[in-house]
């Protein structure tokens, strides 16, 4: 028997799969399900000392997202040293990334400055303080703080790499690393490079080399994102539900409803004024800012921020990779404006202070000063004690917050790493080195164009 040629040249049925935003918001949906099922299903089992043990699925949940998050904190090292050195090389131009620079940073105090100020105004409509119901017996001081001294100590390396061991008590010899101080040391290796010429090309080529291999491995593991949302977000609904949110209802409604006023309010403007689509840049950032929500983790994020800075929102690879990895650490509207001026107001009027024109000085002073001053320790946490201590309010108030932060976490961050994007997007456009075809392109439905522009735009 003959199979007819019709037969044989049908084409074969491939299954296709839904875009990358659509397999995201997937996740998002089944793990809101899942982490409501894991909670109803409770612990395992409760020891003696009150301790409980997690179910099978939460334990899954879990693990499913911290190995995702995990992994990209991995490539964040390499990635951040070999796209700085091959960056400044690429500028050839040491005054050009210098002046680049200045406005980043002017443009990180300006949206800190407005953030700052709607989270004040919030504080003081709202009165978060005066309508909690949560006992004072919370109330402790953390376990670290913040400290004006943070920044210095947090821009010398360590070594190298600004790598730093920690022994556990399993005997386990566990590793962590400093942004900032792999910012420096890259700075440093790049502009040394340029100083020395022609020598230092077979260095730059092996720089540029490993960088492509780390960026394509990056691209592997962001293909397992929507599994990794389910995990992270899941394991957030199973381990703190909405439980806590009664008792700092109000304070809880002015933090998101001053991230959702600059998120959606103060950004879209900005980007207006700068000539840009709004529409285009939330579905350029869009991968970022959804992973931000789910993995509370500005540096975990870093990596997918910088491509789709420079991938989906066109900004030059040369000025992206050192912009974003320095936002990350010093760009935290949501985490060091918005959520520090609203808890300093919440702890003043908990305790009965009073609060004059200098102390709501200090408080924007602090946002806009202090992210930089705790960069080498970043953190939400850290950043309210350096506010309080400032002020003077007692620390102890730190506990009251600390039931709900996981749950005020996720939208801190997303709105950080949205403003880590849109302020190199701004000052790239303004500098007329925007890529403005690939910020206007259609969205392919992939995270970023998995190709990235041949040569980057050089900076005079």
């Amino acid at each position: 028997m003959t199979t007819s040629a019709t037969e044989t040249e049908r084409p074969t049925r491939r299954l296709r799969l839904p875009s990358f935003g659509v397999q995201v918001l997937i996740g998002l949906a089944l793990g809101v399900v899942l982490g409501l099922v894991a909670r109803a299903m409770g612990p395992d089992s409760v020891d003696a000392a009150g301790v409980a043990d997690p179910n099978w699925l939460t334990e899954t949940l879990t693990t499913v997202g911290s190995v995702f998050v995990t992994l990209l904190r991995t490539i964040v090292p390499p990635l951040v040293f070999l796209a700085i050195v091959a960056s400044i090389a690429n500028l050839r131009d040491v005054t050009g990334a210098a002046r680049l620079a200045w406005k980043t940073l002017a443009w990180f105090a300006i949206t800190a400055l407005i953030a700052v100020s709607i989270g004040i105004v919030l504080g003081l409509v709202l009165q978060p303080g005066d309508h909690a119901s949560v006992s004072a017996d919370a109330a402790s001081a953390p376990s670290s703080t913040g400290s004006w001294l943070d920044f210095l100590t947090g821009l010398v390396p360590a070594n190298v790499l600004g790598l730093e061991g920690s022994a556990g008590d399993d005997g386990s010899v566990g590793l962590s690393f400093n942004v900032l101080q792999i910012l420096v040391v890259a700075i440093a290796v790049g502009i040394a490079t340029l100083k020395v010429g022609k020598d230092a090309d077979p260095f730059l080529g092996v720089v540029r080399s490993a960088l492509t291999v780390v960026q394509k491995v990056l691209w592997w593991v962001i293909l397992l994102a929507p599994v990794a949302t389910v995990g992270l977000l899941g394991n957030a609904v199973a381990s703190y539900g909405w439980d806590a949110l009664g008792s700092l209802g109000t304070f809880t409604v002015a933090v998101y409803a001053g991230l959702a006023l600059v998120l959606l309010g103060v950004y879209p403007t900005l980007l207006r004024l700068n000539g840009l689509s709004v529409k285009q840049f939330f579905s350029g950032a869009w991968p970022a800012i959804s992973l931000a929500f789910v993995s509370r983790s500005s540096v975990g994020t870093m990596p997918v921020t910088e491509s789709v800075t420079e991938r989906n929102l066109g900004v030059p690879r040369a000025y992206a990779s050192f912009a974003v990895p320095l936002g990350a650490t010093t760009k935290m509207d949501g985490c060091a404006s918005i959520y520090p001026a609203i808890s300093a107001i919440f702890v003043a009027q908990f305790f009965g202070l009073d609060l004059s024109v200098t102390d709501y000085v200090l408080i924007a002073f602090v946002s806009v000063i202090g992210s930089a001053a705790t960069a080498g320790v970043t953190g939400a946490t850290v950043m309210l004690t350096l506010t309080l201590s400032t002020l003077g309010l007692p620390l102890e108030g730190v506990g009251l917050l600390l039931a709900i932060d996981p749950i005020l976490d996720m939208g801190r961050t997303a709105t950080n790493v949205a403003g880590q994007a849109l302020v190199p997007t701004i000052v790239a456009k303004r500098e007329g080195i925007l890529d403005q075809a690939a910020y206007d392109a259609k969205r392919t439905g992939q995270a970023w164009r998995e190709e990235a522009p041949a040569e980057p735009v050089a900076v005079a």
